[in-house]
This record gives structure tokens, sequence and C-alpha cells, in this order.
């Protein structure tokens, strides 16, 4: 199960690396040209925050339990993930998203059961 799960950490930490990335360095005009319409509803700061925020829970998945400095965080790092994807199904599910909500849905999932995982019976 520990390979597993360290197999979710990676897949999770690649993706929101390079979406944190690229809400980080795109301007949200662009974003919103490029088919993130919610980032319209938001000001630019709030998703350069997004960005970031996804940028380091994907650094704290894997980084601490490597480096083996304070190993716990990674659960943290799930944990702050998955509240990120709830907060992100909540915005599609107003805008009306449909296409939007799979993607959310299973990231969400991903990130709650690499938490359960890193908090319970398969922590550092």
């Amino acid at each position: 199960m520990n390979t597993a799960l360290w197999i979710v950490a990676s897949v999770l930490a690649l993706l929101f690396l390079m979406a944190g990335l690229m809400k980080i360095s795109q301007p949200r005009e662009k974003l919103a040209a490029s088919g993130m319409a919610w980032a319209g509803d938001f000001s630019p700061g709030t998703v350069k925050a997004i960005g970031a925020i996804e940028v380091l829970g994907a650094l704290g998945l894997i980084l601490p339990a490597v480096l083996g400095i304070a190993p716990g965080l990674a659960a943290w790092a799930a944990l702050g993930l998955a509240a990120t994807m709830l907060c992100a199904t909540a915005v599609h599910l107003r805008r009306k998203e449909a296409k939007a909500l799979p993607v959310t849905l299973i990231l969400l999932t991903l990130a709650a059961i690499l938490a359960w995982g890193r908090f319970g019976p398969h922590a550092f």
C-alpha cells in the first residue's frame, strides 16, 4: 500500500506542480481564454495565489518525506490539496461547468485517499 500511496503522491505532485506553475506564470486573461473560464471570476492575485497553493502543495507531498524533514507534513499537504479541490468543485458547480467536475472530483478523491493513508495506517 505504501508503494501505491507513493505513486498517487507522485502523480498528484506532478499534476499540481504543472497546474500551479501555469497559473503563476500566465496572465489571468490567457488562462480564461485557454479553457479556464473560472479565472475570469477571480482577481489576478487570487489566481496567482491558487497557483502558489498548488505548487506548495505539490512540493509538500514529496519533499518532506524524501528529505526526512517533518515527513508528517506530506499528509497535511494532501489534506490541503483535497480542500483546494473541494473549493474548485464548488466553483465549477456554481458556474455550471460540468466538463470540469470529473477532473476536480478525481483529484479530490486521490488527495483524500493520500491524506487518509498518510495520517492513518501508512504514516511515515
